[in-house]
Order: structure tokens, then C-alpha cells, then sequence
């Protein structure tokens, strides 16, 4: 009877490992990156590349983790491994809080270096002088962010501090919009074939960061670019998310989030239809909401989300 356990107990546990897919995996890295536990969270990834090596994104990602696990070797070989598949945003690499420490390493420039040929090869048609100004725009945007969220998920920090910060964002918002909305009005949403894909990504985030008056003005201008795929789907699904719950209607496609205020705890933004949010997910190229949930470290649950969608409702007042 012993030997039956034991041999039952064996084949769970060879069940239990196979049954891990490469998603899984990669979400249960994101969920340990989410809090902070690199360690586990570069163990997890690594498990992960063991099946599929394929997405930049998730290379990128841990690389960011590596990096904070202080695993500087395995953050360069995803880094690099992340430019082979595609990764394209230069800016973004220089500027990622989380890959500070690597700067010092001389390995650093070398992958700078390798990411520079490479955008150098695509971009030999790109307007060089448009890819610039929105290349200074796009560390403008992402830079004053970063210090903001700092200084917001701080211990120590303060309402002044937030205040303080939070007007100069508010600043180099009004200043960048004016310079995106010049580019849009005079030659349209230009695509990643003129202005690169990180000079495309500005062009969307500077009107997500607008008031919302020029997310209106801009949303017809952005579904026409998607259309004729000058433009990401998955952008198009944020401004449409944020566009309706600024005018007081459930988002479609949980791609916005909130504090609440009562409880200190973040949670997913009043949805329609939440039990086909996934389906509309998968149409624009988004993931499953759950593992957008764990990347912002909220519990996910349908069933208890339905419940409490009234009260979010309240908290956001949302009458659509």
C-alpha cells in the first residue's frame, strides 16, 4: 500500500510540473516581479525561456527583474535576447529605473550599442528630425512619471511632495501636448514606418496624459490610424477605457485601474460586461486580465469582482 502512495504521490508531482505552461510561468515571474521578490521572480522566468523564447516583452521584463536580483549576467543575456526579438525602444532601455545598476557595467554599452545598429538599419527612411523631437518627448513624458510614482508609493512621502511633483507633470504634459498636437493636426497619426515604433508609442501616450476634451478630439484620429495599422490596437483599447470612464461609463476593456481610498488597495476599474472581458482582450492583442492583474499586484477574482462592481461604481462614479 505504501509503494502505491509513494508512486501515486511521484506521478502528481511529474503531473504538476508538466501541467506548467510557458504562460504560467511567465505569470507567476510578473506576480514575483510585482512584489518585489526578484529572486523568485528571475527563477520563475527562467522556467519560462525553458519552453518558448519568442517575446521581447518578456525578455525585457526579465531583464528588469535580473537586474534588481542584482543577477546582472542572466540581465544581459535576456536584454540582448529582448533586442533579438524585436524589442525597439532605446529610450526606454536608458531610462528604466530598474536597469539603473547595470549602467556602470561594461557590458552596458555594448548592449546599447547592439540595440543602436539595429534602429539604425530600420529607421534609414524614418523623418530623423520628427524621431528626434519625439524621442525628447517620450523621456519627458516617462522620466517625471517615474519620479512621481517614487515619491506616490513612497513610506515616507507626503501630499505636498505628491502635489509638488504632480505640477510639474502637469507642466510637461501641457508643453509636450502642445508639440503632439502641432505633428497630429498638420500630417496625422504617423506610423512606425516614418517615425519609428517607440516615436508612434509618444505620439499615444502624450493624448493618453492629455485632458480630456484632446482625448476626444484625437480618439476618431487614432481609430482610423489602428485601421489602416499606422496604430496599436492595444493604444486604441487604452484611450477608449479612459475616455469612458472620464465620461462616467464602464471601461471595456480593464485596462485601467484605481486606488481605493477606503482600503489603500488597487483594483481593476469599473468594467462592462466583465464576464467577456477576456474575448474582448484577446481581439485588440491584450492578455487576460488576470495577468494584467497580477502585473499591478490586484487580486483577481470574476466571481467577487461582479459583486463588488456596484461599489466601484460609487467610488467612480459610473451611471453607463
Amino acid at each position: 500500500m505504501k509503494r502505491i502512495i509513494a508512486f501515486s504521490f511521484i506521478v502528481m508531482i511529474c503531473f504538476s510540473a508538466k501541467a506548467q505552461t510557458y504562460k504560467e510561468w511567465v505569470r507567476k515571474a510578473d506576480s514575483c516581479y510585482g512584489k518585489e521578490n526578484y529572486k523568485m521572480s528571475v527563477a520563475y522566468y527562467e522556467k519560462a525561456f525553458k519552453i518558448e523564447q519568442k517575446s521581447a516583452k518578456n525578455f525585457y521584463s526579465a531583464g528588469c527583474s535580473a537586474s534588481m536580483a542584482k543577477e546582472n549576467k542572466k540581465a544581459f543575456k535576456w536584454l540582448n535576447l529582448a533586442i533579438d526579438n524585436g524589442f525597439q525602444n532605446m529610450d526606454e532601455l536608458q531610462i528604466e529605473m530598474d536597469l539603473k545598476s547595470l549602467h556602470s557595467e561594461k557590458e552596458w554599452e555594448k548592449t546599447i550599442e547592439k540595440l543602436q545598429k539595429k534602429l539604425e538599419i530600420i529607421g534609414t527612411n524614418y523623418d530623423k528630425e520628427l524621431e528626434k523631437e519625439l524621442s525628447e518627448i517620450y523621456i519627458e513624458d516617462q522620466e517625471i512619471r517615474g519620479e512621481f510614482m517614487n515619491v506616490y508609493k513612497s513610506p515616507k512621502s507626503d501630499k505636498k511632495k505628491i502635489d509638488s511633483i504632480g505640477k510639474i507633470m502637469l507642466r510637461k504634459d501641457s508643453i509636450n501636448l502642445i508639440k503632439v498636437m502641432k505633428i497630429l493636426d498638420e500630417r496625422g497619426w504617423l506610423g512606425k514606418n516614418v517615425i519609428g515604433v517607440q516615436g508612434n508609442k509618444t505620439l499615444f501616450l502624450v493624448i493618453q496624459h492629455s485632458n480630456l476634451k484632446y482625448q476626444q478630439k484625437y480618439l476618431p484620429m487614432l481609430r482610423h490610424a489602428v485601421k489602416n495599422g499606422n496604430a496599436s490596437p492595444i493604444n486604441l483599447a487604452y484611450l477608449e477605457d479612459r475616455i469612458a470612464l472620464r465620461e462616467g461609463r464602464h471601461q471595456i476593456y480593464g485596462s485601467q485601474s484605481a486606488k481605493n481610498k477606503k482600503t489603500n488597495k488597487w483594483y481593476i476599474s469599473p468594467l462592462i460586461d466583465p464576464d467577456n472581458v477576456d474575448k474582448r482582450r484577446a481581439e485588440v492583442g491584450l492578455g487576460p486580465i488576470a495577468d494584467y492583474a497580477i502585473k499591478m499586484n490586484i487580486e483577481w477574482n470574476l466571481e467577487a469582482y461582479k459583486k463588488e462592481l456596484p461599489e466601484l461604481e460609487k467610488l467612480e462614479n459610473i451611471k453607463e
